[in-house]
């Protein structure tokens, strides 16, 4: 609606005010008063939960913490890497720890009111944070790794102020972990090159791109979402049937993000991924809760932020978790749905999804929050609607095929990978003779075998299995 004839010859605030009330009411009218629109939330209308350009460098008041993460990767090597390379660098790398060590902790209050600054700060030093902890030299006794105060401290407060986890997270290694190609040119992911990589692999960039490329590809999702939200009367023929076609296209995208994950296995070899990258993206509890975790220096113990210290996973896409709450699936059992969670189902982590969501920006938290709030369920609908139900159920049915898919690539990339001999062992004949004495110590006792963990330090198999479970029960029953 436009409101400029009001005034004969409006100022430029005057046409300003009144181009803000205009949008305003829009935005009123779209949502129908039920939601808040999803760009409050800084989800872009074209990248979605990826920021719209890469993110800035940090002003040069910062500059130690740009060019300490650029020469991380020429003089740093994982800690039980003694091959030549690695131990020549060796002492190189100590003088870069030291360096770190004896920094002073930066005040990052001039990036209090710049977003995107403080999205880098989060990224750079997170990434130092693993290049540091993940080199300490190995000792014979489980010890907590300690994150030196100069860059515990700032994190601790970027984090803080992001509303994010003060560790490694899903966002600093896919979504914010870019540059573009041609800068002239828009964000797709053909345009789109890794800013940062650990092992300086092929399959390292391939890995990070293609769940890239989940995240864009799920902007269609988004966008499904917000037009269900923004539609002002359910109860007619028209609504109902654009509804019945939307949900449709939600199938189709989930199985083409599913053909998107399948292209995992074409560029990134499982061996290389779970010796030479996935050590370096470990949080504090990836050992599980009987090894000790990490020490934030100068950091109270006790702040709450330090609760949340596992490392990226893909359980911290937003996309997903909104695909989830979109179509109502119960990862917590609090519905009762049928068939019934098995024994394995009830033991799994059900606290996970929630949990992951700390891991993620505060704004994209907030938004899914409204999502979980929302009056609106379109499991309710389908569930009231007959012509609805089949289209609901074939989105579902998709969605547990893509978990069934991950659980695939889960085992190809995990747990067959944590049978096989580390490469970078001293010596082969004494890795063999370690493997045989722990077969015969494992046939001698009778207690559980530790489960095999996810970056996260979660029984990987059981969270798995119960997601995909949980995703099935949510299918209508006539």
């Amino acid at each position: 609606m436009d409101f400029t004839h009001i005034l004969p010859s409006p100022s430029r605030i005057q046409y300003a005010l009144l181009s803000t009330l205009t949008a305003l009411l829009t935005r009123q009218r779209a949502t129908n008063g039920v939601l808040r629109p999803q760009e409050d939330f800084d989800i872009d209308p074209i990248t979605g939960f990826v920021p719209p350009q890469p993110l800035p460098r940090l002003p040069a008041e910062y500059k130690i913490w740009e060019d300490a993460l650029s020469e991380a990767p020429e003089v740093l090597r994982l800690n039980d890497d003694t091959s030549d390379e690695a131990l020549t660098l060796r002492a190189e790398g100590e003088v870069w720890r030291s360096n770190i060590r004896s920094r002073p902790a930066l005040d990052v209050k001039m990036l209090r009111d710049q977003p995107r600054l403080l999205q880098r700060a989060h990224l750079v030093l997170t990434w130092l944070v693993q290049y540091y902890v993940s080199s300490l030299p190995s000792t014979h006794l489980p010890t907590p790794k300690r994150v030196p105060e100069s860059l515990a401290v700032p994190l601790v407060e970027v984090s803080r102020i992001l509303g994010i986890a003060p560790i490694l997270t899903f966002a600093d290694t896919i979504t914010w972990n870019w540059e573009l190609i041609h800068p002239d040119q828009p964000v797709t992911i053909d345009n789109m090159k890794l800013a940062h990589s650990f092992s300086g692999r092929d399959d390292e960039r391939h890995f990070y791109q293609v769940q890239a490329a989940v995240e864009l590809h799920g902007v269609q999702l988004l966008r499904i979402i917000d037009d269900y939200n923004r539609i002002s009367n359910l109860d007619d023929f028209t609504s109902i049937f654009k509804v019945s076609r939307d949900l449709t296209r939600l199938t189709a995208i989930i199985e083409e993000i599913s053909d998107l994950i399948q292209s995992m296995r074409s560029g990134c070899d499982p061996h290389i991924f779970y010796w030479e990258m996935r050590p370096w993206v470990e949080g504090s509890d990836s050992k599980g809760p009987s090894h000790p975790g990490w020490i934030y220096e100068g950091v109270d113990p006790t702040a709450p932020e330090l609760q949340y210290l596992s490392g990226p996973s893909g359980g911290q896409s937003t996309v997903m978790h909104a695909l989830d709450l979109f179509l109502d699936i119960d990862h917590k059992l609090q519905t009762k749905r049928y068939p019934a969670p098995s024994a394995e189902n009830r033991s799994a982590d059900r606290g996970f999804m929630d949990r992951m969501r700390q891991y993620m920006l505060g704004e994209h938290r907030a938004y899914l929050e409204q999502l979980k709030k929302s009056p609106r369920s379109i499991r309710e609908l389908a569930q009231g609607t007959p012509i609805l139900r089949e289209p609901y159920n074939n989105a579902v049915k998709a969605l547990k095929k893509l978990r069934s898919l991950h659980m695939r690539i889960a085992c190809l990339y995990v747990i067959n990978m944590s049978k096989t001999e580390n490469p970078r062992s001293v010596c082969p004949a004494v890795a063999m003779m370690e493997r045989q004495s722990m077969k015969m110590e494992a046939g001698s006792r009778t207690e559980k075998r530790e489960p095999i963990r996810g970056t996260g330090g979660t029984d990987l198999v059981t969270l798995l299995k119960a997601g995909r479970d949980a995703t099935s029960r949510a299918a209508l029953k006539n």
